[in-house]
Parts: C-alpha cells; structure tokens; sequence
C-alpha cells in the first residue's frame, strides 16, 4: 500500500512525519501562552477571562491578546 509510505503508517494519526517538526512547536508555544495567560488572569481575580482561557482552544491567539492587553501590575499593600 503506498499511502503508508505518504502518511507515516499506521498509529501516526494520519501525520506525515515531516509535519510533526510543524507541530511540535507551535503546541509548546500555546502551552506556554496559555499557561502564563491562565496565571496572570489567576492571579488578577479575572474569573471569566480564567475561564475563557481554559475552554477555547485557538492556537495562542487568545493567550497571546490576553498578555499584550492586561498588564500585569503589582498591587501595592
């Protein structure tokens, strides 16, 4: 069978194995976003951005426009 050849094989999910040199960074680069942006909205009391932040899944875009948005500020005691 020659898709095998094309698409990895069976148990690759159907990825080309060029692709996962694709994918494998921008996951880590939304992991990191949205962890610093679920952190920062955490930690700010922002309840409905934390959970808007944890549902929608859109590739860094969300956390990213959180971050650039809301600065983070030290309160002062």
């Amino acid at each position: 069978m020659l898709w095998y050849k094309y698409m990895g094989g069976p148990g690759n999910w159907g990825f080309p194995n060029h692709w996962w040199g694709l994918i494998l960074p921008f996951a880590l680069i939304d992991l990191v976003l949205k962890g610093f942006a679920l952190y920062r909205s955490a930690r700010s009391g922002q309840k409905w951005w934390f959970v808007v932040l944890l549902l929608v899944n859109s590739l860094g875009i969300l956390p990213g426009l959180y971050l650039l948005t809301h600065p983070y500020s030290k309160k002062s005691k």
